[in-house]
């Protein structure tokens, strides 16, 4: 019985291998796919933990409790997450509604329990193909999100998400995704875990002449991961952040305050590559700056009332995926931040980045 079942679960991973090789889709992303444990706060438990609204942190020791408490006293709903994923999956769902299934990848790492089947099935429910790394020995990422008066702090767990390793990228599976795509995406949280994974893609997308995109993700990012993200920047085609991280990449760099001029700053500063840098910043209801070329535009967003929104997480990565999709479908730039700024709309009437319906967009 035990090799009857031993060789089903083989047959299941060789099949899984088979269809992952087949893979002839157009985007990637790579980062750490987190479950996402969101939860409605009081002032008492941001104040308890030392955290601040519309922030993202990586969880210290004093914060390991947290999980525990989220689960037995908060009610909590367990939501896919993850940056990267996020994104990567909002844009699959713009894409299937518009005649392109298929055309996603998602590589991370996971442990082998109930929360990484439940991302991975999240993921493929979506449309998105993903090429989990497995860690046996730790679990899978988690990320507690603390919900209060519609606005979101994020403190993750990276756990098994910490140990993605540039072997993964060698294997036959991650191979095809990489070679068929001409689009990637990695989010800034994915730094602080494997830079020379990230360097393995860029170069391959600047060999090839494909399009590299990244996010700055969070300001703590910006502040203690300067050296990797300097590294990171110099293959960006597209850098996205929000204004909060824009004013940290600002403060940190001595580009000012007037967020304009930083992304044109950033946008003229060193590049690998022949294509000019397009740099995007969201600022949640106000507009969203656009700067490539020494050119600086501003697109406006329309304010959603107060009564329709739910929470704001997954906000930004939503806007990246409807970017992404549009991008893949040859649009203006201009056309790539109105799907961005649909894409938002829709998540922050959900709780979390929860795809609960047909998309409605067309491209």
């Amino acid at each position: 019985r035990y090799h009857w079942y031993h060789n089903i679960i083989l047959l299941s991973q060789k099949l899984h291998s088979k269809i992952i090789m087949s893979f002839t889709g157009s985007l990637m992303g790579m980062g750490n796919p987190l479950l996402d444990i969101s939860a409605e706060v009081g002032q008492d438990m941001l104040d308890k933990y030392g955290v601040k609204m519309d922030d993202a942190i990586l969880a210290e020791e004093k914060h390991v409790p947290i999980y525990k408490e989220l689960v037995d006293n908060c009610s909590p709903q367990f939501i896919a997450g993850g940056a990267t994923q996020n994104s990567i999956r909002v844009a699959q769902w713009i894409m299937t509604a518009n005649g392109k299934p298929g055309e996603s990848a998602f590589l991370g790492c996971v442990g082998v329990d109930a929360f990484g089947k439940q991302l991975e099935d999240c993921a493929a429910a979506d449309g998105v193909k993903v090429h989990y790394m497995k860690d046996e020995a730790t679990p899978t990422g988690t990320c507690a999100v603390l919900v209060k008066s519609g606005e979101r702090s994020l403190i993750a767990n990276l756990a098994a998400a910490n140990n993605f390793k540039p072997s993964h990228l060698e294997t036959a599976e991650s191979k095809a995704i990489y070679e068929s795509a001409s689009l990637y995406y990695i989010a800034g949280f994915f730094l602080t875990v494997s830079v020379d994974s990230l360097k393995i893609v860029a170069e391959h997308a600047l060999a090839n002449n494909k399009t590299f995109c990244l996010n700055l993700s969070a300001p703590f990012i910006i502040d203690f991961f300067g050296d990797q993200v300097a590294t990171a920047l110099e293959y960006a085609d597209f850098l996205f952040c929000n204004e909060s991280e824009a004013a940290a990449y600002g403060k940190k760099h001595g580009l000012g305050e007037d967020l304009k001029e930083v992304a044109l700053k950033i946008a003229a500063s060193p590049k690998k590559g022949t294509k000019p840098r397009t740099v995007i910043f969201t600022q949640g209801s106000d507009a969203t700056i656009v700067a490539c070329n020494g050119k600086v535009v501003e697109h406006t967003v329309t304010p959603l009332p107060k009564d329709q929104l739910v929470d704001t997480n997954g906000a930004g990565d939503a806007f990246v995926g409807g970017f992404l999709a549009s991008l893949l479908s040859e649009k203006e730039v201009g056309t790539c931040v109105e799907a961005g700024h649909w894409a938002a709309r829709f998540i922050i009437q959900q709780s979390g980045c929860t795809l609960s319906k047909p998309c409605e967009y067309k491209l």
